[in-house]
């Protein structure tokens, strides 16, 4: 990964993906509120006029994100722009575009770029950029199994005692998932709520894993640690499909809080507990 710089101050990453459908069909999936809530962050399009002028993505309580549409020319390409991610640093420009390749395949392209006399902001940019593959591939499994259909989600990111490698076999070891591969098949033991499905990808850099679910309905699993300020943290975030995803949600939320809690509970509720 490099961030490409231009003499005009211009620095930006790209990140492209192969995925199937039709470019209507992947636009709706990468243009639209509840097909970005499909495979990524809860997200809403605002509209004047019946067009799109802002997006927001929701990353979790107090990280709400805000850009301003400046194109829109569907089913190609759309562009928007945020303020930078801290204060002091420059705007940062998205450009999303959809190319259909044949045979019911289409690229997804996104790039962020930015203008700077400095290279204090490239790392930002290249984080943004290590970000991607693992949601484009949930975008991926999305369109490939559950094109067109209703979302719900649920995500939780939780605090884990130890180092990352620490955090990541906890949470492996009591998912089950230890040891496993691509396309091994796979049943939560006793214990944790209803889970199983198919092993799509695991990592040990970054520490992810992503599954294709049967149970506790059809849908996604991505699964990760990762040191947040010094501190490890393992995430779960689910993506259910079809009719009966907000009720499924809305049964299994409190049993997997209840679990994460058990498992990984809050620093100061350790603390109290000794």
């Amino acid at each position: 990964m490099s961030v490409k710089k231009e003499a005009s101050g211009r620095r930006s990453v790209q990140v492209e993906v192969e995925v199937p459908g039709t470019p209507e069909e992947v636009w709706q999936a990468i243009a639209t509120g509840p097909g970005i809530s499909s495979w990524f962050v809860p997200t809403e399009f605002e509209e004047r006029d019946g067009k799109p002028v802002a997006v927001k993505l929701n990353f979790g309580p107090g990280m709400e994100s805000r850009s301003v549409v400046t194109a829109w020319d569907p089913p190609r390409r759309f562009a928007a722009e945020a303020n930078g991610w801290v204060p002091g640093s420059p705007p940062i420009a998205d450009e999303w575009s959809v190319e259909a390749r044949g045979r019911g395949i289409c690229v997804v392209r996104v790039v962020h770029s930015l203008f700077a006399s400095t290279d204090d902001w490239d790392n930002q940019l290249e984080g943004t950029e290590s970000g991607w593959p693992g949601f484009f591939r949930i975008l991926r499994i999305y369109l490939t199994h559950f094109r067109g259909q209703r979302s719900a989600m649920m995500q939780w990111m939780a605090s884990a005692a130890g180092t990352e490698a620490e955090a990541w076999e906890t949470l492996t070891a009591a998912l089950g998932l230890k040891g496993l591969s691509a396309g091994q098949s796979w049943t939560a033991p006793g214990g944790v709520p209803a889970l199983s499905g198919v092993v799509e990808n695991v990592s040990q850099s970054p520490y992810n894993a992503l599954l294709r679910l049967d149970k506790p309905g059809p849908g996604t699993a991505a699964l990760g640690a990762v040191n947040f300020g010094g501190q490890s943290m393992v995430t779960l975030n689910f993506y259910l499909y079809g009719d009966h995803a907000a009720g499924t949600v809305a049964r299994e939320t409190p049993l997997w809080e209840a679990w994460i809690q058990e498992r990984f509970p809050t620093p100061s509720e350790t603390s109290q507990s000794k």
